[in-house]
């Protein structure tokens, strides 16, 4: 299941991005605070990936070394 589903709007039209953020998140067992502290951002800037909204390179390498991930496997968080 792929969640994290929204639409954003690149040159007026509307794109989808897509993450499995939260899947990963809840099947850890974890919150949106605790990811945020080990990945040093906001609770809000996880709930906004979460929900599809675009976010920085930086953040999504945080992100993806804070759930113990290398960042050869991207691709199971943020598939793109």
């Amino acid at each position: 299941m792929v969640c994290g589903a929204a639409f954003i709007r690149i040159a007026g039209i509307a794109m989808k991005s897509v993450n499995n953020l939260r899947e990963i998140r809840e099947g850890r067992l974890m919150s949106k605070a605790e990811l945020a502290r080990l990945a040093g951002v906001s609770p809000v800037t996880i709930d906004r990936i979460e929900r599809g909204e675009v976010c920085r390179m930086e953040t999504k390498r945080k992100i993806i070394l804070a759930l113990g991930f290398t960042l050869a496997d991207k691709e199971k968080v943020f598939p793109e």
